[in-house]
């Protein structure tokens, strides 16, 4: 399980980032206090990316970790496993060589009938 952190301090890059992205986006007749919230909205957005990347990578972690994991179980049992060669067995059909003898056999015949006539 879990442990979830509440009231977390930002970094101070994320805070003055937040502050700079606010100032940039300033309009005239703001306050102070309004653009500190708005930097404060920034950094929240800013953090909350953060951990969603973080989360995003730690799955392509696990997803990489068992992708070579199985890879490695694969090839283990590939190289446990003696290959064995299939027998090929040729066993022609007898109709080929049964026209080619009838073939044969008519031509004989048709030498011998012209050499009676």
């Amino acid at each position: 399980m879990t442990t979830v952190k509440k009231n977390t301090v930002p970094s101070a890059e994320t805070q003055i980032e937040a502050l700079r992205i606010a100032k940039a986006t300033q309009k005239e007749g703001q306050t102070k206090e309004q653009t500190k919230l708005i930097a404060q909205g920034i950094q929240k957005g800013i953090e909350q990316y953060k951990k969603q990347q973080k989360a995003k990578a730690r799955e392509r972690d696990k997803l990489k970790k068992k992708t070579q994991q199985l890879k490695n179980s694969q090839l283990e049992t590939t190289t446990n496993i003696p290959p064995s060669t299939p027998q090929i067995i040729y066993k022609q059909h007898w109709l080929p060589w049964g026209l080619f003898i009838a073939s044969w056999m008519g031509f004989g015949a048709y030498l011998a009938y012209i050499n009676i006539l």
